[in-house]
């Protein structure tokens, strides 16, 4: 006997059919004799229907109000997931993020996990029931309902398979699994057998929508391995887990391409000490994430520095940096839309020179100019204009052997 938590996304519990084809994948999986935690999502577009609703009544909801809103979704499909398993003959029951035991910190809208206390959720499996819960929520010391963030379906299940000690986690999506690089662009590319928890994480945060980032990183911290895999098909998945020694044979692992990106250039800043400070620090405030980060040598009293920011945040991070730049007495602001940003990844990288040629080569190859580098010990990132992306992406693969033999 086995403990399994299986977590299913929105697009899975889409509608009436799809909740009673997940019950049917639950219950085969019970009959095996295993115990079975579910983490379900709220039904594809509930979500976004709740926060349009929302902002049609308020355009600045409280976040306390949101929490309580948002976790709607997810409520609906417990049930109704419990309820298509009762109808199997199955007994099931549906839990809260809250009473499945996940504890937060104080934040709404962001919560982070802080503790699991899974003793009535265990004491349900160990009577032979099926537990269902809430993804993307859990409650802080209060009492009071948090959500996880977007994408925190993933994080709950990851934490709950921590929590009871599950022997297996499998993450259900809409894909069978983790790809060499997008298949809708690159059609060549291969479903991966087995990741690493670093190349998933590069890869999740450089734009592959598999996964969260931060679910990877909390299945690193605590060595929880997953599987992702398709609720739409039978076919084994991409196992993520903790590095060996024979994944370095294989140099690049995966490319991911980030078409929301944006470059902000400042030129003119005056140079002296303290002025990137600024800047940055009103980066910060603003909210905005920055990635890449280029800056020249000063000459005659200025230089001039460039940076990546989330194409959403463009608007924001020039607001921002033209406040900066006022109070420093001088500079410029130029914003570049149009770019994209191509990664390479692989922990092959550590053992293996000549990465970086063969990818500069392959852009060469396809007539692609570079425009910023960004490295890591596993990771190789550029920004091309936007234009070239998808084909640039399509030879960096064949150049790098990825492309799937048919």
């Amino acid at each position: 006997m086995a403990r399994i938590v299986k977590k299913f996304g929105g697009t899975s519990v889409g509608d009436v059919d799809r909740i009673q084809n997940v019950a049917r994948v639950i219950k085969a999986e019970y009959d095996n004799g295993n115990e079975v935690v579910v983490v379900v999502s709220a039904r594809s577009g509930v979500t976004n229907q709740l926060i349009a609703r929302a902002k049609a009544i308020n355009p600045n909801p409280a976040d306390r109000e949101m929490d309580m809103l948002l976790v709607a979704g997810e409520q609906e499909t417990i049930a109704l997931t419990a309820m298509a398993l009762h109808a199997l003959g199955v007994d099931a029951v549906s839990m809260t993020g809250a009473m499945a035991g996940i504890k937060t910190d104080p934040y709404h809208t962001r919560a982070r996990i802080v503790r699991m206390e899974c003793q009535q959720l265990i004491e349900y499996l160990e009577k032979k029931r099926v537990v269902i819960v809430a993804g993307f929520q859990g409650a802080n010391e209060l009492g009071q309902i948090t959500t996880l963030g977007r994408g925190g379906s993933d994080l709950s299940a990851i934490a709950l398979a921590k929590g009871v000690d599950a022997d297996l986690c499998q993450i259900y999506t809409d894909v069978d699994g983790v790809y060499t690089a997008d298949p809708r662009i690159v059609p060549k590319a291969r479903k991966i057998q087995e990741i690493s928890y670093e190349e998933m994480l590069e890869l999740a945060s450089l734009g592959t929508k598999v996964m969260q980032a931060r679910s990877v990183e909390f299945s690193n911290k605590y060595n929880v391995p997953f599987e992702v895999r398709s609720s739409f098909n039978n076919n084994p998945g991409t196992i993520v887990k903790e590095e060996v020694s024979s994944m370095e044979d294989v140099v690049v692992r995966g490319i991911a391409l980030d078409k929301n990106q944006a470059k902000v250039i400042i030129t003119n800043i005056p140079d002296k000490p303290g002025s990137a400070a600024k800047v940055f620090q009103g980066i910060s405030d603003a909210n905005v994430v920055v990635d890449m980060i280029v800056q020249n040598i000063g000459r005659n009293g200025v230089a001039n520095m460039t940076f990546t920011v989330p194409q959403d945040d463009m608007d924001r991070a020039s607001k921002a940096v033209e406040e900066i730049l006022a109070e420093l007495g001088g500079g410029e602001v130029t914003l570049v839309g149009d770019v994209a940003k191509l990664s390479v990844v692989g922990v092959g990288m550590r053992s293996h020179s000549g990465v970086a040629g063969q990818l500069f080569a392959a852009l060469s190859e396809a007539k692609t100019n570079i425009q910023l580098i960004s490295t890591s010990e596993i990771k190789i990132s550029v920004v091309i204009a936007e234009g070239d992306a998808e084909e640039a992406t399509r030879v960096v693969h064949t150049a790098f052997g990825l492309d799937r033999v048919d």
